[in-house]
């Protein structure tokens, strides 16, 4: 083997495709583009989602629903769940920082604690929201309730 004789792979190379050179190439006239139409003509791009004139999917299916834009969402936590917490972790104050330290909540979220399971220990619970049979029970149990603000929330840097 020289230099000289060196060759790529039988296969590995091919012959560009020169089309629109005459008819004895067997790629003159329409230039393998096939006959007419959008396709055949330089400068056609095809629309994303369109299905060549018929009606398309996203037209054919009704609107369906409505997101309401100011919906506010809670992560609900029960009165079983935070008793369960306060047992094992020895504490009589459950608040935002602690839920977030248990894996219970994230950094954004806003927390409702709603009246599943009982609570028998007092226990001093701060969230952005209560159903009234959880404060309820919470203040029955010999509980304090304290109710974080929303907009405090988003004005500390924290949050941002």
């Amino acid at each position: 083997m020289n230099l000289n004789n060196i060759k790529p792979a039988k296969g590995s190379v091919q012959q560009r495709k020169r089309v629109g050179r005459g008819q004895g190439s067997g790629m003159g006239g329409t230039s393998t583009r096939g006959h007419k139409g959008a396709q055949s003509r330089s400068g056609y791009s095809r629309k994303l989602n369109f299905e060549g004139g018929q009606m398309p999917l996203q037209r054919r299916l009704p609107k369906f629903g409505f997101k309401n834009p100011t919906r506010v969402e809670y992560k609900p936590i029960n009165l079983d769940t935070l008793q369960l917490l306060a047992t094992n972790a020895n504490t009589a104050v459950v608040d935002l920082a602690f839920l977030q330290e248990h894996g219970f909540a994230g950094k954004r979220d806003l927390i409702k604690v709603l009246s599943r399971g009982e609570i028998t220990s007092a226990i001093e619970v701060s969230a952005h929201a209560f159903s009234a049979s959880a404060k309820e029970a919470i203040e029955q149990a010999g509980g304090k309730v304290t109710i974080i603000s929303q907009i405090a929330k988003a004005a500390t840097p924290e949050a941002a």
